[in-house]
């Protein structure tokens, strides 16, 4: 153990040099990882989609299309979780105001040429968005149409409906989908 020390002692400009090439590697390690992250949220701000990208995906891909597009609006935590037990939210967000957003998105294979989305698919999410996840909007998205009867119910419901007119508009802009929704909620008190 002495001979170690006095080697080190008497070569201390090698621990110096190590000490250096660590530092330089770990530097532009961190560097490369910086330049991959403003990478990564240049794409995701670049992100568009057309309508006929979100009609050909499976409705799981449609789902995390749905999170994409919260994530570019500055949703960071948007997370898709559909599936078997998701209590009818298939995406979960907070938007840069502090809301909480519920999605249940609805895929629809031919588009507006498909069935449409009824209200029990609105009264499923409603049931459960702000009582399991704290919902300040509750949204239902589909790249179809809706019922006649759902537009009412929404409103009835406090609810937002994002037709295929809508979702064209949101995918296809850039812009925040809270911009182009109507009445929706301040930011609670607090946040």
């Amino acid at each position: 153990m002495s001979a170690v020390v006095s080697w080190l002692v008497a070569n201390w400009w090698t621990l110096l040099a190590l000490g250096l090439i660590g530092t330089g590697v770990g530097g532009g390690w961190l560097y490369r990882l910086q330049q991959r992250r403003e990478w990564e949220r240049v794409q995701q701000r670049a992100l568009r989609f057309a309508l006929p990208q979100l009609d050909a995906l499976h409705h799981r891909a449609f789902e995390y299309a749905i999170r994409d597009l919260m994530r570019r609006d500055g949703c960071t935590d948007a997370r898709q979780i559909g599936g078997a037990g998701d209590n009818g939210a298939d995406v979960l967000a907070t938007d840069p105001m502090g809301r909480t957003w519920v999605i249940q998105a609805k895929h629809r294979r031919d588009g507006a040429r498909g069935s449409a989305v009824g209200t029990p698919d609105l009264q499923r999410v409603n049931g459960t968005a702000r009582q399991l996840y704290g919902a300040d909007i509750v949204l239902v998205v589909t790249n179809g149409r809706f019922s006649a009867r759902c537009a009412p119910l929404a409103a009835q419901l406090q609810m937002h409906l994002v037709d295929r007119q809508t979702l064209a508009a949101w995918a296809g802009s850039g812009r925040p989908l809270w911009e182009l929704l109507p009445r929706i909620p301040r930011p609670r008190k607090g946040r």
